[in-house]
């Protein structure tokens, strides 16, 4: 009896390995981590503030990383990430429990001198100023081509047409998701920003960038280059980061992601001041790459299963 229960026990063994195998494989990922946290534990990045920042610092009790960032402070909070050029994702949480007038959030990536004035750079921003709440798209080559996009609908700056989708506002103490996207292959960079709750899509763009993106080392947050008036605050928390590249498998297909508000595709500006937004569809990401089981794995569980059940046959005829 004992050595049937041991036999019937590899024998449902084997079957569930059959059945899981093939979910792993589905559940793989098309995205090669470069830098991931989720702030659960002090991820030590590195401030001009000092150690015991008041400006930045991990929250221990939220486990997120807090974030006060004063225009003409001069202060910023940064990563090194292992990455020079090619096409990435940047992926992050936010919520801005404070904004005042004048104030921004700004959060992306850059080369050493962090500064959003100096290519190469790529930032989110979520700013309060002129047009109120809106979103920024800010881009940097490494030529010093400065292209902007925003969220407000048809302003116009230096006589070129903005975008005239319907405005969009983000709102305080709410929690979005933002996801910046690089293709190097189209150079063209994508933002989707979506609230995290409900996850709707509430604004989607791109930059023509016109050239590869090189020399983006860090991922950061703060004011150096702003040079705005002291004593007024975007404050909040940042979560969840995750800077992604393309993995070497292959892609079988690709769905692009939803953007709001759709319109045709815009002509990138150039310009010293901040160039009125364009709105499209943001580049497609890529999808998840199921994946065949093993080989050999079939075979060796299938003998495994007929062995079993003549070895039972046998001991019953007996």
């Amino acid at each position: 009896m004992k050595t049937r229960t041991i036999l019937l026990t590899l024998i449902v063994a084997a079957c569930c390995l059959l059945a899981v195998q093939p979910i792993q494989a589905q559940n793989g990922d098309s995205q090669t981590s470069v830098y991931q946290t989720t702030f659960g534990s002090n991820p030590n990045w590195i401030t001009n503030t000092g150690g015991a920042s008041s400006n930045y610092y991990w929250d221990s009790g939220k486990a997120m990383y807090y974030f006060s960032i004063e225009p003409s402070s001069g202060s910023y909070s940064y990563i090194p990430v292992d990455f020079d050029d090619g096409s990435f994702t940047l992926d992050y949480d936010v919520i801005i429990t404070r904004i005042d007038s004048g104030a921004t959030f700004r959060m992306g990536l850059s080369g050493s001198e962090m500064d959003p004035s100096k290519g190469p750079n790529v930032i989110s921003m979520f700013t309060n100023a002129k047009y109120g709440q809106i979103m920024w798209l800010h881009y940097v080559s490494t030529g010093n081509k400065l292209v902007e996009v925003n969220s407000q609908s048809a302003a116009v700056e230096m006589g070129t047409d903005a975008y005239k989708g319907a405005t969009v506002k983000y709102d305080v103490n709410k929690t979005y998701h933002v996801t910046v996207n690089y293709n190097d292959d189209t150079k063209v960079l994508s933002m989707n920003v979506k609230e995290l709750q409900s996850g709707n899509d509430i604004w989607s763009y791109f930059i023509q960038c016109g050239e590869n993106l090189r020399g983006l080392n860090r991922i950061y947050l703060g004011s150096k280059g702003d040079y705005g008036m002291q004593n007024i605050y975007a404050k909040g928390y940042i979560d969840n980061v995750r800077f992604t590249v393309p993995s070497n498998e292959p892609v079988i297909s690709e769905t692009p992601a939803a953007a709001v508000p759709v319109a045709t595709t815009p002509t990138a500006v150039t310009t010293t001041k901040k160039p009125t937004p364009k709105v499209t569809v943001p580049t497609p990401y890529p999808t998840e790459t199921p994946q065949s089981p093993p080989s050999g794995i079939l075979p060796i569980v299938a003998l495994g299963i007929a062995g079993a059940v003549c070895y039972i046959s046998a001991i019953r005829k007996n």
